[in-house]
């Protein structure tokens, strides 16, 4: 059950990562102000400069590790590759995830710039 409530969690962060950024993108279109709050801007890119500097690093992610324990026993692929060949029935090696993470984590940067944070509704005026 643990593993489970782990799994939730990990899948969240990453929904986090993928979702947040389309909805910045989605939310500038809008004019929705909630997409230029400094503060979850900066944990968007801390987020998925984490993700992209783990696999730069070959690191494995703590939740997968910890989910891998709770479960019995450490796996060679990282939670993204192994849960996208089990739902999506992707399977590509490591390499493709990691440059994937370093596309999003450019991709966030630009929006940065295109849609940068601001601290009230105030300063857009």
């Amino acid at each position: 059950m643990l593993a489970d409530l782990l799994l939730v969690v990990h899948f969240s962060i990453a929904g986090f990562i993928v979702l947040g950024l389309i909805l910045v993108w989605i939310g500038a279109l809008a004019h929705w102000s909630w997409v230029r709050s400094p503060w979850f801007r900066t944990l968007h890119l801390a987020a998925i400069v984490f993700v992209a500097a783990e696999a730069l690093l070959g690191a494995t992610c703590p939740l997968t590790l910890w989910e891998d324990l709770l479960r019995g026993g450490a796996r060679p692929e990282s939670f993204v590759g192994r849960w996208l060949q089990r739902l999506l029935y992707i399977n590509a090696p490591e390499w493709v995830f990691t440059t994937l993470y370093g596309v999003w984590v450019a991709l966030t940067l630009v929006t940065l710039r295109w849609v940068p944070p601001r601290r009230s509704a105030v300063q857009e005026r």
